[in-house]
C-alpha cells in the first residue's frame, strides 16, 4: 500500500526515550532479533509456558473420558512421554534448520511452500486463537467459581469474565513490551507456588493414609479407542507448549548445548509435577467428587487449606492468566511474521510508532478468539477437540518431516540426530489421535476444522501463488494505518531454505 500518509516512519532499530522496552535491535542496518535467551530463561519458557489451565481444568475431562483414576494417571504420564518424543524430534530440526518460527521452516523444507502456508493459515487462523480462548476460558471457570458457592457459575458470567482477560491482556500486549514481560514473570511465580502447594498438600493426605480412591484405581477402564484419543487430547493440552523453543531458535544462546538440555530437563519436571497433582487431587476428592467438581483445584483447597483456601483460585487464576498472556504474546508475533512475509493481509505486520509492538496482529488474535468464545457451545473440552484436532494434524506432518529429510537432505549438518523410531512412534499416535475421534464419535468441531485447512489450499493459489491482490484492502490498509498509528516494518526477505544449508559430516548423539 502506498504510505503517504502524515505517519513518520523510524529507522530500523531506533527507539524513543519511552519505549526503551522495544524487542528490536539494529546490526548492520538489520533488524534482527538478540540471542538473549539463555539455559535458565529457556527452561523457564517451556515449563512456563507448559503449566497454564492444563492441570488444573484437564483432570476432568480426561477421567470422564478414560472411567478410572489408574488410567486416567496412565494418560497423564503417556501424554508426557510423547511431548518428550515429540520435542526429541523437534530438537534435530531445530538444530538442522536454525530458524525461528516453529513447524513453518520444517514444513517448507520437507514439503515446500504450499504445506508451510496452510500451516501459517491454520495457525493464525484457529491453533493460535483457540489456544488463547481455551486458556482464557479456564481463566474464567476459576475467577467466577469463588462467586457462586455450591453451584456452577452461569455460562454467560463465565464467557463475560473470559472475553474481559482477553480485552485486557491484549491492551497491555499493545501497550508495551516491558509490561508484558513483567507480567509474564510475575504469573509464572504464582503458577509454581500453587503447583508446590498442591503437591506437598497431597503428601501430607498419603501420610495420614488417605488412599482409599488409589486402590483398585484401574477398575471401570473404557475400552473405547475414541474416548482414550479424546483423553490424550486433554492432557497433551496441559502440555502444550514443549515445541516453544524451535519457535525462538535464533534467539536462543548456544542452542547446540542448550535445546536439548532445556527438553531434558524441563519436560520430566513437568511430567512428574502433573503426576504428583493429580495424586494430589485423589487423596482428597473420589472420581465422582472430582467430575461434580466445578474447579478441581479450588475443590482440593477447600478440603485441604482450611482458612487459606481462598489462596487456591487467586493462584489457578494467576496461572491462566499469565499463560494467556504467554499466548497473546506468541501470536501476534507468529502473525506479524506471517504478515511481513506475506502469508496474511500486510496489515497485520504493522508496527506501532509510538509502542512499537505488533498491535494489528495482537488485535486481530483477539477479535478471532473472542468470536470462539461467544458460541453457546464453545466449553472448555468443545474448545480443546477443535484446537487438538487441527494442531496434531501439522504436530504429524513436522514429525514426518524428520523422516522425510532424512533421505531428501541426507548430507545436511545435524548436530542432533534422533533415533529414528521416536520421530516414527510420534507420526503414528498423531494419526490416532487426529483419526480415531472421527471413526468412532464424529463432531462438527473437526468438520470447522477441517474446512479451514483446506481453505488454505484454495487461498495459496490465486492470493499467494499469483500474488493476486484485493482492490479494497488498500483503503481499509490505509484508513486502519491512520486509525492505530502504525508503520510497516522493515523491508524483509524470506530466506527460509533458498539455499541447500551447508553439508557436513553427520554427527550422532
Amino acid at each position: 500500500m502506498s504510505d503517504s500518509t502524515n505517519l513518520r516512519r523510524r529507522k530500523p532499530g531506533s527507539r524513543s526515550s519511552e519505549n526503551d522496552d522495544a524487542s528490536f535491535t539494529e546490526s548492520d542496518g538489520k533488524v534482527e532479533l538478540k540471542k538473549e535467551i539463555g539455559l535458565f530463561g529457556g527452561i523457564a519458557l517451556v515449563v512456563g509456558t507448559m503449566i497454564g489451565s492444563g492441570i488444573f481444568l484437564s483432570p476432568k475431562s480426561i477421567l470422564r473420558n478414560v472411567e478410572s483414576v489408574g488410567a486416567s494417571l496412565c494418560v497423564w504420564a503417556g501424554c508426557g512421554v510423547l511431548a518428550t518424543f515429540g520435542a526429541i524430534s523437534y530438537i534435530e530440526l531445530g538444530l538442522m534448520i536454525r530458524k525461528s518460527g516453529g513447524e513453518y521452516p520444517y514444513l517448507r523444507a520437507a514439503f515446500g511452500d504450499l504445506i508451510a502456508f496452510v500451516f501459517t493459515w491454520t495457525s493464525v487462523l484457529i491453533l493460535k486463537p483457540s489456544s488463547f480462548s481455551i486458556i482464557s476460558v479456564g481463566f474464567a471457570e476459576y475467577v467466577t467459581a469463588p462467586f457462586y458457592p455450591g453451584c456452577d457459575p452461569p455460562v454467560v458470567a463465565q464467557k463475560c469474565a473470559a472475553c474481559f482477560a482477553i480485552l485486557v491482556i491484549t491492551t497491555v500486549n499493545c501497550y508495551s513490551v516491558k509490561a508484558t514481560n513483567f507480567i509474564q514473570i510475575f504469573f509464572t511465580i504464582a503458577k509454581l507456588l500453587i503447583i508446590v502447594a498442591i503437591t506437598i498438600g497431597g503428601f501430607v493426605q498419603i501420610g495420614m493414609g488417605k488412599t482409599q480412591y488409589l486402590t483398585n484405581s484401574f477398575e471401570g477402564t473404557t475400552s473405547s479407542g475414541s474416548a482414550v484419543a479424546l483423553a490424550f487430547y486433554s492432557g497433551l493440552w496441559a502440555y502444550d507448549g514443549w515445541n516453544q523453543l524451535n519457535y525462538i531458535t535464533e534467539e536462543l544462546e548456544n542452542p547446540r548445548r542448550n535445546l536439548p538440555l532445556i527438553i531434558w530437563i524441563g519436560l520430566p519436571l513437568v511430567t512428574i509435577l502433573y503426576i504428583l497433582v493429580n495424586i494430589a487431587y485423589f487423596t482428597v476428592m473420589s472420581p465422582v467428587e472430582l467430575l461434580d467438581s466445578n474447579a478441581v483445584a479450588v475443590t482440593f483447597g477447600d478440603r485441604v487449606f482450611g482458612a487459606f483456601t481462598w489462596t487456591v483460585p487467586l493462584a489457578v487464576a494467576c496461572s491462566t492468566f499469565g499463560a494467556a498472556n504467554g499466548s497473546a504474546f506468541t501470536s501476534a508475533r507468529l502473525t506479524y511474521a506471517a504478515g511481513r512475509n506475506g502469508h496474511v493481509i500486510k496489515l497485520l505486520s504493522y508496527v506501532s510508532v509510538e509502542r512499537l509492538t505488533p498491535s494489528p496482529a495482537a488485535m486481530f488474535n483477539a477479535f478471532i478468539a473472542i468470536i470462539m468464545i461467544i458460541p453457546e457451545s464453545s466449553t472448555f473440552e468443545t474448545l480443546i477437540d477443535y484446537f487438538s484436532f487441527a494442531s496434531w494434524i501439522f504436530y504429524g506432518a513436522t514429525f514426518l518431516s524428520v523422516i522425510v529429510l532424512r533421505f531428501t537432505r541426507p548430507k545436511m549438518e545435524r548436530p542432533f540426530k534422533a533415533f529414528i523410531g521416536i520421530p516414527i512412534i510420534c507420526f503414528l499416535c498423531s494419526i490416532y489421535l487426529v483419526i480415531a475421534p472421527i471413526i468412532e464419535d464424529p463432531a462438527l468441531e473437526y468438520l470447522y476444522a477441517s474446512i479451514f485447512i483446506i481453505a488454505g489450499f484454495i487461498v495459496y493459489i490465486p492470493l499467494i501463488h499469483y500474488k493476486i491482490s484485493l482492490p479494497f484492502m488498500d483503503p481499509i490498509t490505509s484508513f486502519f494505518q491512520q486509525l492505530l498509528e502504525v508503520v510497516p516494518p522493515p523491508d524483509f526477505k524470506e530466506d527460509d531454505d533458498e539455499e541447500e544449508p551447508k553439508e557436513s559430516k553427520v554427527a550422532e548423539i
